[in-house]
């Protein structure tokens, strides 16, 4: 591997930075929906399992929401921007270049590290410590590949 680098992505993202602040809502099936409260945007891996679809409208799932005791949360951009910011602060502390690509995903550069297996995983462990939310991290060549 030439020039690795390394792409992380934080699970199921906003799902994930209302659990921080809530957390009853772990192992319960959580939806965020849009900045209209129209359609969901993110769901947990309870709210997956039990069928909800990315993008479905709200009416459209009302009955399973309440069939299912599922919680459903407005966007609360700020506070998924400054989780997104904390996540980031703990990416610096280990690579020197940090590229943000999306609010939860970044570009990692991995040169020079031997076992770039085990550097990813005491990255995900901090920063499932520090900040609270769980993170995946591929490694490739390249961008695209990662």
């Amino acid at each position: 591997m030439k020039r690795p680098v390394a792409i992380s992505d934080s699970a199921n993202f906003y799902v994930s930075a209302e659990r921080i602040f809530d957390p009853t809502l772990k192992n319960v099936p959580v939806i965020v929906l849009s900045n209209n409260d129209g359609c969901a945007i993110a769901r947990s891996d309870e709210a997956k399992a039990l069928g909800i679809k990315m993008g479905t409208p709200l009416h459209h799932i009302r009955e399973k929401v309440d069939a299912h005791g599922i919680r459903v949360f407005s966007s609360n951009y700020t506070l998924y921007g400054d989780i997104s910011r904390r996540v980031v602060e703990v990416y610096e502390d280990f690579t020197p270049n940090v590229e943000i690509y999306s609010i939860d995903e970044c570009f990692l550069d991995f040169v020079g590290f031997k076992d770039r297996t085990a550097h990813a995983m005491a990255l995900r462990a901090a920063v499932l410590r520090r900040v609270g939310v769980p993170v995946r991290i591929g490694i490739a060549p390249t961008k695209t590949l990662a």
